[in-house]
């Protein structure tokens, strides 16, 4: 009897990996793929959105633009064409959270690196101050990579209505004019279709490792 069971063990011990493994594959068939959501204006705090668009529900999508970067180059939503992109708004002067956020921002830059598919692009809410040597400037001191990073400048008209229309991303000031605004800490993640897939606190490090575990998701919904 014992030989006989000595004899089938090889057998036995394969069936059984193989089971595990049948097991293994049938239960992650049946769990629910990981998506994004696709954020609209009425999903965000009403603070942050112009209140032309506070009841809109679906189609909201990045505007077109046209600002000046670091090198002094144009740059138009076609230079992110067909790129997914974390996006943000600061100024060079800032004291307080920018320093926290553009470290944070490198840290992400690293990350995707070596990733064609994935760009950067922070805007000036101080564009008056933020010339495009001062943006050089503060590029060179963070180790921001011209490839994967703009840092943009512009007409502050453009830039307001991209942060409050477009990004959902920053509030209105209203003391110093129409066009005054106190950016927060947001990161946001847009994709290919220019759609905004995920905000982040940027100055909080848990918040960072979950964008870059969501860039993966997206990255993922486009390999498919």
């Amino acid at each position: 009897m014992l030989s006989f069971f000595s004899k089938y063990k090889f057998f036995g011990v394969v069936l059984l990996g193989l089971s595990a493994v049948i097991i293994y594959l049938f239960y992650n068939a049946l769990q629910p793929k990981k998506t994004l959501p696709v954020y609209q204006p009425s999903m965000v705090d009403q603070e942050l959105v112009d209140s032309t668009l506070h009841y809109k529900k679906k189609y909201h999508t990045i505007a077109d633009f046209e600002l000046t970067n670091q090198n002094g180059e144009q740059i138009t939503q076609h230079d992110y064409e067909n790129k997914i992109y974390v996006a943000d708004f600061f100024f060079t002067t800032c004291p307080s959270i920018c320093p926290i956020m553009t470290k944070n921002m490198v840290q992400i830059q690293g990350s995707i690196l070596e990733d064609e598919d994935v760009l950067l692009l922070s805007h000036s809410v101080t564009p008056v101050i933020d010339s495009v040597p001062q943006l050089k400037k503060y590029a060179l001191e963070k180790g921001v990579i011209d490839s994967k990073w703009n840092l943009v400048t512009g007409d502050k008209k453009q830039i307001y209505e991209l942060a409050r229309k477009s990004y959902l991303a920053v509030k209105n000031d209203g003391d110093g004019g129409p066009y005054d605004m106190i950016h927060t800490e947001n990161f946001i993640l847009v994709d290919k279709e220019r759609r905004i897939r995920g905000f982040y606190d940027g100055t909080n490090g848990e918040d960072i490792q979950k964008l870059l575990e969501d860039l993966e998701i997206l990255k993922a919904s486009y390999a498919e």
